[in-house]
């Protein structure tokens, strides 16, 4: 089953990078395909600078769910992992151990969560493991999520609830070691915590959307 790593990015410069090299150290994935979100920054260049790295470069900016849908456009593969841009200290390794229960046929989708990373951004996850952004997954599901592309930042809940209420279990993979850029740190903290209550606003929205949907 071919595999396709989808990485959407909005100003990640700086991580993209990093993230495209682990990818392009397991075998376990076929394709890598870069969403740039409407970046106005060198996401685009930075990640033309690797070889056989597919880039998409999205003028006006979707959200996540939009970016993750571009992505899933432009490739057939049965089998997809998403990955947040900014993350740190991602390897190989991570990479494979959250294909694997996909891989194996154990399991839809695997979620991955920080362990042993950063103690923030450990925290955050252990509380609201849902929200992860680490996710290898059969490409069926995000199909089954008819309005994916105006999810933005609610495509976690979009597919928590879909396994939810399809009652198919998830996968928890620990991933060790690993952690991602706090947007207080990209931002500095003021327009840090705008972008963060932005983000949050926009997973309630698409929470309380879904809860009144009469299907």
């Amino acid at each position: 089953m071919e595999v396709a790593a989808i990485i959407p990015a909005f100003n990640e410069e700086k991580t993209i990078g990093d993230v495209i090299c682990a990818l392009q150290e397991s075998s376990a994935v076929d394709r890598i395909i870069v969403v740039s979100d409407g970046s106005e920054d060198r996401t685009v260049e930075s990640a033309l600078d690797y070889q056989d790295v597919e880039v998409i470069d999205l003028l006006d900016n979707r959200g996540k769910g939009g970016a993750v849908k571009a992505g899933l456009d432009r490739c057939e593969s049965e089998i997809v992992l998403i990955l947040d841009a900014d993350l740190i200290g991602l390897s190989a390794e991570h990479v494979e151990a959250l294909l694997k229960p996909v891989l194996e046929g154990s399991t839809m989708m695997a979620v991955g969560i920080f362990e042993k990373g950063r103690m923030a951004t450990d925290i955050a996850q252990k509380m609201a493991p849902f929200l992860s952004g680490q996710r290898a997954l059969k490409r069926d599901l995000l199909e089954n999520i008819s309005d994916l592309d105006l999810s933005r930042f609610g495509i976690e809940v979009a597919l928590h609830k879909y396994v939810e209420d399809n009652e198919i279990e998830a996968e928890v993979v620990q991933l060790p070691d690993l952690s991602h850029v706090m947007k207080e740190e990209k931002l500095g903290f003021w327009k840090g915590v705008l972008a963060r209550g932005k983000m949050y606003w926009e997973i309630l929205k698409y929470v309380a959307r879904i809860d009144t949907d009469p299907k």
